[in-house]
């Protein structure tokens, strides 16, 4: 979302003015995942195994699609996975785009398939996130995935909210009997997220536009993550004292303020930091901990293919670093 609103400011993390406050520090968890990655992958390397493939399509030119792509790359090849590039035309058909999906799900040196989202309009979204194979879905999006992670079974669990399990899991340890609230309700944040949460054991509510009493609900939560899309939605005077904040929304500012960054999240960073106990700053917070489980979910598929034992991500978060 572009907005021209200049009394949204971005998170400035160094003028938070809160010594007890936790800045949570998405980039620097997920630069020890990406090397427990790193790790494994070369474990598989050096006992003969391949390295997990990952195929990545782009379909147009959509500014933010391309640089997300192009860091998605980035990460790929840092951890020393395969990575495959389709970058199709825009007018490309939605038959062309499901014939190549078909052949990606029959290649064995693909283990993981991702579309970027979002398409252009005259192809069905939901048609093409259901035929990528559920075994290589690494975005978590398939509707089998999906119904996997609501039962409580095992699968692959969107990026992002799974980024964001492993924060508070890393934050909090055991969460059981904290009030979650879920601010946002779309397939790919808001309803994985709730879900994860409840497998914590959290007492979670679900909020939305629709919801009433809003920032009433807000203020009886320990943990609040945002996934809204609004800039600067959640004040602080929603927020419960020493409340942990996950903030999923990346807004661009327009202008730019004179000085600082020009991304902003859902939550206004400078009232809510005055409250909360914990929260994670836009940019550097959720974002790249969601490449970084992008990643995961590709060495997950991998090991699910060839009937490996699937590492536990919050084990590879938490595991020593490599003296290599």
């Amino acid at each position: 979302m572009i907005i021209s609103n200049s009394s949204c400011r971005p998170s400035r993390p160094g003028l938070a003015g809160r010594a007890d406050l936790i800045l949570i520090d998405g980039a620097a968890h997920a630069a020890r995942l990406r090397a427990a990655l790193a790790d494994r992958v070369a474990h598989l390397q050096s006992h003969g195994g391949k390295s997990p493939g990952l195929a990545v399509i782009l379909v147009g030119d959509d500014p933010a699609s391309t640089v997300y792509v192009n860091a998605k790359a980035r990460a790929i090849e840092h951890v020393g996975m395969y990575a495959l590039h389709h970058h199709l035309p825009a007018t490309t058909s939605e038959d062309a785009l499901l014939t190549l999906l078909g052949q990606l799900g029959q290649d064995d040196t693909i283990h993981g398939i991702l579309v970027q989202l979002p398409l252009p309009a005259h192809i069905d979204t939901v048609q093409i996130i259901n035929a990528i194979p559920p075994a290589k879905d690494v975005d978590g999006f398939h509707v089998i995935n999906s119904g996997r992670l609501m039962a409580g079974l095992p699968g692959l669990v969107p990026c992002t909210p799974l980024g964001c399990r492993l924060l508070l899991r890393d934050l909090h340890g055991d969460m059981t009997g904290l009030h979650a609230l879920v601010l946002g309700r779309s397939n790919i944040v808001g309803k994985p997220m709730a879900a994860l949460l409840l497998q914590e054991n959290c007492t979670v509510t679900q909020a939305h536009s629709r919801t009433r009493d809003l920032p009433d609900l807000c203020r009886q939560a320990d943990i609040l993550v945002a996934a809204v899309g609004r800039p600067c939605f959640v004040r602080g005077a929603w927020i419960k004292r020493g409340a942990t904040i996950i903030d999923v929304g990346i807004n661009r500012i327009q202008p730019p303020p004179a000085a600082g960054p020009t991304l902003t999240g859902d939550v206004d960073f400078e009232t809510v930091s005055k409250i909360a106990g914990a929260i994670t700053p836009v940019p550097g917070g959720v974002g790249p901990m969601t490449i970084a489980c992008l990643l995961s979910n590709t060495l997950s598929a991998y090991c699910s293919i060839h009937r490996l034992p699937v590492p536990d991500p919050l084990d590879l978060l938490t595991a020593p670093a490599s003296a290599t």
